[in-house]
């Protein structure tokens, strides 16, 4: 699937599409610039450092399953696999504190060419259409490790950021009012050249909350400022 088929069929998904800025474009310089080969190198470049993001970030002591990406769908979807053969760079921080927590997980997934990671990118989004837009489980055991029961809704949209073209989906949580609280999810994935780039960013709320414009301003900056050090580690 070439990057214009690929951009058709995420704009089905939406009107408008959520464009991120990136520090030190300009905008949009054609397809002619678009695409290339990209390196491990220049996706490390990308992986944020606790200090980038705050002072209270960690790297946690528990980590995701090798081999698989961050969740996509609703509920209690399991992590898909990473597709293909690709080198995987990947780092996870987490901020945590007594009224909530945050969490920013980032993939860099480097393929052998354009046609690869077409093909795996066409399959992360293969999966995440079969995704439901809602979800909801009781709660379960009396444990302490065990979730309160949500109710979560699902909104996807196509994602531009410089030459990266993708989708983002946001996930929003309602806790039952025994346990109230409430989260919000935002996944992106992009793909440009022979590299795709997913990111997550989780906010996890304790008490009565109402999401605001702060948590997409969050997200778009976290997300945005991943894909300019890549991009200005390719531009040296």
């Amino acid at each position: 699937m070439s990057m214009a088929t690929r951009a058709q069929r995420i704009l089905t998904f939406g009107s408008v599409a959520v464009t991120l800025a990136l520090a030190g474009c300009t905008g949009d310089d054609g397809d002619a610039n678009r695409g290339g080969t990209y390196t491990t190198a220049m996706l490390q470049a990308g992986l944020l450092q606790p200090g980038d993001v705050g002072s209270t970030w960690k790297r946690p002591e528990q980590t995701p399953p090798p081999s698989t990406i961050m969740q996509l769908c609703p509920g209690t979807a399991a992590r898909p696999p990473i597709p293909g053969s690709p080198t995987v760079v990947t780092g996870l921080l987490a901020d945590e504190g007594d009224k909530g927590a945050q969490a920013f997980e980032q993939l860099g997934l480097l393929y052998q060419d354009a046609a690869a990671m077409e093909k795996a990118f066409t399959a992360l989004q293969d999966t995440m259409e079969a995704c439901p837009p809602t979800a909801s489980r009781s709660a379960g055991p009396a444990k302490e490790s065990s979730e309160a029961g949500y109710t979560e809704s699902t909104t996807i949209d196509p994602l531009v950021a410089g030459g990266w073209k993708g989708f983002v989906a946001q996930r929003h949580k309602i806790y039952e009012p025994t346990y109230p609280g409430s989260a919000d999810v935002a996944v992106a994935v992009v793909g440009q050249g022979n590299a795709i780039i997913l990111t997550s960013y989780a906010v996890y709320w304790v008490g009565a909350h109402s999401t605001g414009p702060e948590f997409s301003t969050d997200w778009n900056r976290i997300t945005g400022t991943v894909l300019s050090r890549v991009d200005a580690k390719r531009a040296k």
